[in-house]
């Protein structure tokens, strides 16, 4: 397995490569994973020169991981992607893919703490698959264009504040989804040839206790739906991410309480990573 990991203390982290347990320092290759870096193909070689020794070992002993990807241009949503989830919403399920944004400065590292803002009484927690893209894509003709265009994947948690999303929004989802911290990344980035994106299982936990556990496979648009039609209405920029949707078993459901200061939140992604999360 191959995992790009950035590590270290905020804003200075350290990029470095994963490779069958064996961590190498992507330093002589690169400042930093970001959107240049992708569009050169810069998972690709890291990966050979790790794999041909020419990259120097590193203990990540004790080391803060940061969000995998460094400075996106944005960060594109994808709402009620699962059938079952927009069910507990009280929603149909979408004829097209609902878009919204979070702001490109809510990313935090897999393991950071989430802060809910001030007053906060129904923060929501969301599982979801992230795609990194790895190239410009725009005006994609095919699923197999699209696809082309991925980097890689990640582990994400969509964090929400549902007062702010639907009673203080005027109908911008965005509003309950922008709060610094509202969108933990990684542990890693594994690249896409290594990933069947329809084929992963996600689960959540808070406070240990079950709460999401679904497959990609039932997502109503897959990855590769999902980034056609966005090129086909914007354009993608190396370093972006999408999120493509939460399975059902978030608060909103009314099934679970919602988050409060000191909760532990928890995610996995088959084959990408867990994260770990104490809400504040």
């Amino acid at each position: 397995m191959t995992a790009f990991r950035r590590l270290g203390p905020a804003g200075s982290e350290r990029p470095v490569v994963e490779i069958d347990g064996i961590v190498f320092d992507l330093t002589p290759l690169t400042a930093d994973i970001e959107g240049a870096f992708l569009a050169a193909d810069g998972l690709a070689r890291a990966t050979q020169e790790a794999r041909a020794g020419r990259l120097p070992v590193v203990d990540p002993t004790g080391l803060r991981i940061g969000p995998p990807v460094a400075r996106p241009q944005a960060i594109l949503c994808i709402g009620q992607n699962y059938a079952a989830h927009a069910a507990e919403s009280g929603s149909p399920v979408p004829e097209q893919p609902i878009l919204f944004l979070k702001h490109p400065n809510t990313l935090v590292g897999p393991d950071d703490d989430v802060v809910l803002p001030r007053g906060s009484t129904r923060g929501d927690w969301e599982v979801e698959l992230a795609v990194v893209i790895g190239s410009r894509a725009a005006d994609c003709g095919s699923d197999e264009e699209a696809l082309a265009h991925v980097a890689g994947y990640a582990v994400a948690n969509d964090v929400s504040e549902r007062e702010y999303q639907f009673d203080l929004s005027g109908g911008q989802w965005s509003t309950g989804k922008t709060f610094p911290t509202f969108c933990p990344l990684g542990p890693g980035l594994v690249p896409a040839d290594e990933v069947e994106p329809q084929a992963l299982r996600l689960r959540s936990w808070v406070n240990g206790e079950p709460r999401q556990d679904s497959s990609t496979k039932d997502m109503v648009f897959d990855v590769a739906t999902l980034v056609r039609v966005l090129s086909q209405r914007l354009v993608l920029e190396p370093g972006d991410l999408v999120l493509t949707g939460t399975p059902e078993g978030v608060a909103l459901s009314g099934r679970f309480p919602y988050l409060v200061r000191g909760d532990v939140v928890e995610m996995e992604i088959d084959g990408l990573g867990r994260q770990r999360q104490q809400v504040r």
